[in-house]
């Protein structure tokens, strides 16, 4: 068994070298177009940002992604929240707004074609994250997680995963959790190999990403 798990954490990380350089590649001229884009729409802000997020054992980690919101979205939120019941209990519940108002308009296609999660490949090739893995949450969830939250700490997050191909954007929250809970006990390379696989065709084909 140990044998086994040896082996396949040396894969899962050869793999995610690899994988990683080639999507480090593929920034540059994605960068360019969304910088353009941005320009266009009149969006003067960064297109990347950093978010603090829970890594492996609990860690924070700092994840990077193009940015797909307004400035200062956080605090948005927390007014969205203040002023609105119907918002604070939708966020509260399923930890995302459906009809997300601080989206811009390059941030709802980058959403919606997964190009958002790209500089992740950064965060993989240092070794923060991994190709597959639950996706990494927000400090401020952990509570919310409840007794799942001890098992998804013990893999590193992942640029996609078992939820990101099952559901994704239209599954709530605590099924998300489930999910991520399976994919830790159930974890093989043969189950990163079908979830990578799988992802290219959930982002072709546009499911569940909002």
């Amino acid at each position: 068994m140990n044998k086994k798990r040896y082996f396949y954490r040396f894969m899962k990380r050869f793999l995610d070298i690899i994988i990683s350089i080639v999507g480090m590649l593929l920034l540059i001229p994605v960068s360019v177009g969304i910088w353009i884009a941005n320009l266009v729409t009149k969006d003067n802000g960064p297109i990347f940002f950093k978010n603090k997020r829970i890594g492996l054992n609990g860690e924070t980690i700092y994840i990077y992604k193009y940015r797909s919101m307004c400035m200062n979205a956080e605090q948005k939120l927390e007014e969205l929240m203040a002023s609105d019941p119907k918002i604070r209990e939708e966020y509260l519940t399923n930890k995302k707004l459906e009809n997300d108002p601080r989206i811009t308009k390059v941030g709802k296609f980058i959403r919606k074609t997964s190009i958002d999660e790209l500089p992740q490949f950064i965060n993989v090739f240092l070794g923060s994250m991994s190709v597959v893995g639950p996706r990494p949450y927000l400090p401020r969830e952990k509570d919310d997680m409840g007794y799942h939250y001890d098992n998804i700490i013990k893999v590193k997050p992942g640029v996609t995963g078992f939820w990101q191909v099952n559901g994704r954007s239209d599954t709530g929250f605590k099924e998300r959790c489930e999910m991520d809970t399976q994919y830790v006990a159930k974890r093989s390379l043969w189950m990163d190999i079908k979830i990578f696989f799988k992802t290219i065709w959930v982002v072709i084909a546009g499911k569940g990403a909002k």
